[in-house]
């Protein structure tokens, strides 16, 4: 870091610091919840069944993947030898040779890698087993009172939210205190690495989790009439497991790499403005917004609470202030960096705050768009609840409906601020106009994810809270205890249907931010390899005029379909399997009392179902813009993630939306006084219509909709790594004809091992 100043050297090692102290905050959360009450003997049973089948979910997953995330460290280290080292590269390993830098920078991109999947893996875990040991403390604390309850939940996911920001910041800060301005080179690597982790957590723990969720339901709940988690129910602790590895694992890696993204496309743009400026702010800053939301976030989470005797409202204004109270330092702190750090930058120092600042204003919109969508006091979940009286089919149109609707108002949010960012660096440098947008919007991201302690903190006590009430049923606790989770229930579904929402729109400014990062390494790949400057990028744009990148822009509109049908196909016929399996015990006298239910066969069968499709799935994350670029070109490239950013977008939105409206529009229905005549309570024929809507909205808000925002940064991610090699193979060759050749049989090969029948679904 010689090239920066001694200020700055000591910023940075302050924000290494304060990754350092956010790891030990979640330490001592950690022994805060483990010193709590695990409650009965029965409570600590039914725990330790959830505890197996997590474990043993979680180690299947990691020896299923480990085999790609092998190949994908060779390839990324060759993948620098391709084309010529960076001029920045170049500099930071003075006296080196061409060759020599190649070979530290790919070793560097292959250490990145491994070391962000093994964060990423780190976060999912870590968090989802503190998940487990939380949910049986709060059934446990629910016996005493409601704040308790609430405290231990939400602390027990903070556990995750911390470890994700002090990973994230820690693994970034790392990788620029080693290389500086040649660090981009190895953050690719370490931004592929979580986004790839993400997607194979976010697609496994997304089918396994609906896969039991959905046949648990149909058989349960709508044949059966019985209670949500009846223990008589086979595959209720596969339920159980699956908001664990879905909820919990998926989404800690799934905000995890949003995080780790939004940092590379930040300082890959700010390195662009570095060279125009000679100033080293541009890729300081993000790093010292980072530390300040790790501090605001400790704040925020640590004063949630609420005096005992209030109930769920007041749980949902706790969080929420807790996560207000984060912004509101946050952005304060972002004031006084920016005024006196940053009075040396063209265009003047408030310019770059007020872009971070806009992204904390954009979680916050989106919090409340999500909430007002997906919420039990909103309007949209109400008509839901109405359209009930007319059955099943009335019931999915409504939800339908509002998913739709919602999707709208959360792209209006996202492109004003975007547009934010053309406001703010207008008339700074007109000749580079475009560089300082983008470095705008990757700001935005790195400002929207500032609170990333509060936003997991959020989801994980979601999965907690459920688990929490799945517990006190299977262990008959009495009457008040029961209350007390299901209020903590009903809060929870709303605080994952919230967090859903602000992961698909970092998940969109991230790629948006990564699209820019594309544009600049394409550009700095055409100058080294001579290209003219009016043949070049930078020069012509992305013209949709082009047949070739308008065909690029329908195939990446396209993708977020094909990976959607598949993900939800998986969950069908995973949850086919599960109705079979809880049919035959059901018969075989589970229902009557006169054998015990068997678990571990739906557990199995939810197991089975998630790996058989990681690979797959993740295979058509990587394999279309490789394609795209080879045989249409670079510029059709850029319209491919054009395509996929705003079809992928609309998608994920409608689908998270839609269905956690359904969940809460049943938790009503559930929460009424059981009255035949009145068709109303749970077992009424509004009640199964309620269920149906659930069960179909179930694998859109848990499995397809949040798995695509890590598939959108994966596109993204492949896209910025290969740009260089596309450039530097402009011409077709019969080299690229096998290779294109042996990508598109693994693609078909993808397509139709997840579209395979299974013998008794």
């Amino acid at each position: 870091m010689s090239e920066l100043s001694q200020f700055e050297q000591i910023a940075v090692y302050t924000v290494l610091g304060v990754a350092i102290l956010g790891l030990g905050y979640a330490v001592f959360l950690r022994n805060q919840i483990m010193r709590e009450d695990k409650g009965t003997a029965k409570m600590q049973e039914v725990w330790g069944w959830i505890k197996e089948g997590a474990n043993a979910y979680l180690g299947k997953q990691l020896r299923a993947i480990l085999p790609l995330i092998g190949v994908l460290t060779v390839a990324l280290f060759f993948s620098v030898y391709i084309v010529p080292p960076t001029q920045e590269a170049l500099a930071h390993f003075q006296g080196a040779t061409p060759d020599q830098v190649k070979l530290y920078i790919g070793l560097w991109r292959a250490f990145a890698f491994i070391m962000g999947a093994g964060f990423s893996l780190t976060v999912g875990q870590i968090g989802m087993r503190m998940a487990v040991e939380g949910n049986v403390r709060v059934a446990a604390e629910a016996r005493n009172s409601f704040s308790g309850a609430l405290r231990i939940a939400y602390r027990a996911g903070t556990i995750t939210g911390m470890l994700t920001d002090g990973l994230g910041l820690f693994g970034g800060t790392i990788i620029f205190i080693f290389l500086a301005k040649a660090a981009p080179d190895a953050l690719l690597g370490f931004g592929f690495g979580g986004t790839l982790l993400a997607l194979f957590m976010r697609v496994g723990g997304g089918i396994y989790t609906k896969a039991a969720d959905v046949g648990a339901d149909l058989v349960g709940k709508v044949e059966q009439n019985l209670e949500e988690d009846d223990p008589r129910n086979a595959a209720v602790i596969a339920d159980l497991v699956g908001d664990n590895v879905g909820d919990c694992a998926g989404m800690a890696a799934d905000i995890f790499e949003s995080y780790e993204v939004t940092i590379v496309s930040g300082l890959i743009l700010g390195l662009a403005l570095t060279s125009l400026t000679g100033r080293n702010e541009w890729i300081v800053f993000p790093l010292i917004v980072r530390g300040i939301g790790v501090v605001s976030s400790i704040f925020g989470t640590y004063i949630v609470k609420t005096p005992e005797g209030d109930k769920s409202g007041d749980a949902m204004a706790a969080i929420f202030r807790g996560f207000l109270s984060s912004a509101a330092i946050s952005v304060v702190l972002f004031g006084i960096a920016g005024y006196f750090y940053l009075q040396d930058i063209p265009g003047g120092w408030w310019r770059p705050v007020l872009a971070v600042a806009f992204g904390v204003l954009l979680a916050i919109l989106i919090d409340r768009v999500t909430e007002y969508f997906t919420g039990t006091h909103g309007a949209p979940v109400k008509d839901i609840v109405r359209s009930m009286n007319g059955g099943p089919a009335t019931t999915i149109l409504a939800g339908l409906v509002q998913g739709y609707e919602s999707a709208v108002w959360s792209v209006l949010v996202i492109a004003a601020t975007i547009f934010s960012s053309i406001i703010i660096f207008s008339g700074v440098d007109a000749a580079h106009q475009t560089a300082y947008i983008l470095y705008g919007v990757a700001l935005t991201g790195i400002g929207m994810l500032t609170l990333t302690g509060n936003n997991v903190a959020m989801d994980s006590f979601g999965p907690i809270s459920d688990n929490a009430n799945g517990i006190g049923e299977m262990a008959a606790l009495d009457e008040k205890a029961r209350k007390i989770m299901a209020d903590l229930d009903a809060v929870g579904n709303t605080t994952k249907a919230i967090t859903k929402g602000v992961a698909i729109g970092s998940a969109v400014i991230a790629a948006v931010a990564l699209f820019g990062s594309f544009l600049t390494d394409v550009s700095l790949a055409q100058t080294a390899l001579l290209v003219p400057f009016a043949q070049q990028l930078a020069s012509t744009g992305i013209r949709v005029s082009v047949p070739q990148v308008f065909v690029g822009m329908l195939l990446g509109g396209a993708l977020p379909w094909m990976f959607s049908s598949l993900a939800i196909n998986a969950v069908n016929r995973a949850a086919r399997l599960i109705v079979a399996e809880v049919r035959r015990q059901f018969k075989a006298g589970v229902l009557d009392g006169s054998v015990p239910p068997d678990y571990k066969q739906a557990v199995t069968i939810s197991t089975n179902a998630a790996q058989n499709e990681l690979i797959p799935l993740a295979l058509l994350g990587v394999i279309p813009p490789i394609l795209v670029g080879l045989f249409l070109g670079v510029e059709a490239l850029g319209g491919f993630l054009a395509g996929i950013i705003v079809s992928g977008q609309l998608l994920a939105v409608f689908m998270s939306n839609a269905g956690g409206a359904f969940d809460n529009a049943k938790k009503i229905v559930e929460d009424e006084p059981r009255d035949a005549a009145k068709n109303t309570g749970k077992n009424s024929e509004r009640h199964k219509a309620a269920v149906v809507g659930d069960t179909v909205g179930d694998p859109l808000k848990d499995t397809a909709g949040p798995a695509l925002n890590p598939m959108i940064k994966v596109v993204n991610l492949v896209s910025v790594i290969i740009a260089p090699i596309v450039v530097a193979f402009d011409t077709i060759t019969f080299g690229t004809v096998i290779v294109g050749a042996v990508l598109l049989a693994a693609l078909v090969w993808a397509v139709n091992n997840s579209k395979r029948e299974v013998e008794g679904a």
